[in-house]
């Protein structure tokens, strides 16, 4: 009979917050993400930027294929498409518009399609593009029903549709009154469809005006943390990616919960991971004859019988008092139950209460969520501007998923943050810091070892001076990661060797020696002696040996059957380990079919036992 403890998970495991259960939340979203890149192809497009910018189709281009890239890694089940506008040839499902060119279907990412973003990219590119797409006239209503036309053709469920216009023409019809109103109604027609269509407008020579054509285009903003539409045309290759890359993922909650502030008072929150551990991805096991993925199954046989055990013949145990106490499934998930999921609030504290030694896991964020409960943005935002303007946090009690065992949690409020730019930089709403216990809290004595003088902690105070700035988290890639992925776009892509990285994480020792100059030596004068070589090697530890030569082996340790009796009659042969358990099991000529612990006592309990 298995132990209790094999089906009680472990809390660390049930807290990662990348893992996303259904059962903490309601989910509404669910299907795939598609997004379809809609690029004008007119002349305008492939003029040469001053100093030796790339022009705007070059940045184009380069930011679909970091697209492209980022997708194949983070959600490759996901659908884009590339479509060019304001082009000489056709060609599109039925050929059913002119100057439409579909140079990539609604589809999953793939190596092919990298490639034949690549081949559009620099002087090149320019050529082939003109060869094979030309400049024409524009009908921006004829590409939104093409577009609409690549939506309809999917037969696949999609949670999230989006189309993004790249263009540097703030009025692509040059005043056609006819074509303006047409486009006008096909855009309408596909934001009632659920499609979000966006400006990525690009710089020209006299400015873009959006308020020309563009604003009755784009949709609004779906939420207060969503951007709108931007004024300011984008100019750098840098600012059109971090536009794109604002648009193009999707926020989604880890969990929806209601936070309780009071008898009849409750707010509905979404929980959101504002930062989540990269890793590389589990590998995929293939049958080697075709390369087929391949599924395990898990089966549970009975140790003495071999029969082959159902789901409902396994019960949970747990020894205690010498006893053996039996429980169903049910009664186990009753008594884990501790509340229902949410977030209960019980006070108010003060901002220097808070400790940085509080935070024992990675924090997670909170936003109201206003279509599951009419007025939970406007108390949410009135709660986080009182606590913000008097420093202080909310104390609450947190069960973020069924049959999860509840923790203590700080609300921490966090203001908007905008740049230049009116790009959101930090979202409003709540930081959940995760409290310890008082379990969790450790004393730990420190080793003893001699003071520092106060002249070499004022000298170390000049180096740590001097080695100081701003550290930023998205400044440093995971090496190992960039490198694991290079390899594997250098494979599917057949290039000759992985592009090379850059490993943010290696000191820049001579800009270091730059800075301290003379400092480290003035360290060392002051806190080794004299003589003292730090690269001479240490003096090798003598190796005491026996007159035998050579260690013995340790005895092996055996029981006898008294002492295997009393311990089984007192319940303790847990306390054995497992060479022993082993060694007592050959002693009495038992056969068992595993190695684990629980399962050599349940042999030794059936043989020794009454």
């Amino acid at each position: 009979m298995a132990e209790w403890n094999a089906y009680y998970h472990n809390e660390d495991e049930e807290e990662e917050p990348e893992e996303a259960d259904p059962s903490g939340g309601d989910y509404k979203i669910t299907g795939r993400d598609s997004l379809v890149f809609l690029v004008d192809a007119s002349k305008e497009m492939f003029i040469q930027g001053e100093a030796g910018q790339p022009s705007n189709f070059d940045m184009t281009m380069q930011v679909v294929r970091s697209v492209y890239t980022s997708k194949i890694i983070s959600s490759h089940r996901d659908l884009v498409a590339l479509v060019f506008y304001g082009t000489e040839q056709s060609k599109n499902p039925r050929n059913s518009f002119k100057h439409v060119y579909v140079y990539h279907d609604l589809d999953e990412p793939g190596a092919k399609r990298v490639q034949e973003v690549d081949a559009l990219r620099g002087e090149k590119g320019v050529q082939l593009a003109s060869q094979m797409l030309g400049s024409g006239e524009t009908s921006l209503g004829d590409a939104l029903w093409c577009c609409a036309n690549l939506y309809s053709d999917i037969k696949l469920r999609l949670s999230h549709k989006r189309l993004m216009i790249f263009t540097c023409r703030d009025e692509p019809h040059g005043g056609d009154s006819a074509k303006d109103r047409q486009a006008r109604t096909k855009a309408s027609d596909l934001k009632e469809t659920g499609v979000v269509i966006d400006l990525m407008h690009l710089m020209k020579a006299d400015g873009f005006d959006v308020s020309l054509f563009f604003r009755d285009i784009v949709s609004p903003p779906e939420d207060e943390s969503e951007l709108g539409l931007q004024l300011e045309p984008c100019d750098k290759l840098e600012d059109l990616q971090k536009r794109v890359r604002a648009k193009e993922q999707k926020k989604r909650a880890m969990a929806r919960l209601s936070l309780c502030l009071g008898e009849g008072l409750n707010v509905a929150v979404g929980v959101y991971a504002t930062a989540v551990q990269a890793r590389k991805p589990a590998p995929v096991r293939l049958y080697r004859e075709t390369n087929e993925p391949v599924r395990s199954k898990t089966r549970t046989f009975h140790t003495q019988t071999g029969s082959l055990l159902l789901p409902s013949e396994i019960k949970k145990a747990q020894v205690y008092g010498k006893k053996q106490i039996v429980m169903e499934r049910d009664e186990v998930d009753a008594i884990k139950k501790f509340d229902d999921p949410r977030l209960f609030l019980i006070g108010f504290k003060p901002m220097e209460k808070l400790k940085l030694h509080h935070h024992i896991r990675p924090s997670v964020f909170i936003y109201p969520e206003e279509e599951d409960v009419k007025g939970s943005a406007c108390l949410f935002s009135a709660l986080l501007k009182k606590c913000s303007e008097r420093n202080i946090f909310a104390l609450c009690r947190c069960i973020s998923r069924r049959n999860y065992p509840p923790r203590f949690v700080a609300l921490v409020p966090q203001l908007e943050d905008v740049d230049e730019g009116k790009v959101q930089i930090t979202p409003p709403g709540f930081n959940v810091i995760y409290l310890p216990y008082a379990d969790d809290l450790r004393t730990l004595d420190p080793p003893r070892c001699p003071p520092a003088s106060q002249m070499q902690v004022d000298k170390m105070k000049e180096i740590v001076y001097k080695l100081r700035f701003k550290y930023k988290s998205d400044a440093f890639e995971n090496p190992v990661l960039q490198q694991h992925y290079r390899n594997l776009e250098a494979l599917a892509l057949d290039m000759m060797a992985p592009e090379d990285i850059e490993d943010l994480i290696m000191p820049k020792v001579d800009q270091i020696d730059h800075r301290l100059g003379p400092l480290v030596q003035d360290f060392k004068d002051l806190v080794y002696p004299a003589d003292y070589n730090p690269e001479a090697k240490p003096a090798p530890k003598r190796k005491t040996t026996d007159v035998g030569g050579g260690a013995e082996k340790k005895p092996k340790v055996e029981v006898t059957e008294a002492e295997l009796r009393s311990h089984l009659q007192n319940g303790t042969l847990g306390k054995l380990t497992v060479p022993v358990l082993k060694e007592a099991c050959k002693q009495f000529g038992i056969r068992t079919t595993g190695t684990k612990k629980q399962e050599l006592i349940d042999a030794l309990t059936g043989k020794l036992g009454p």
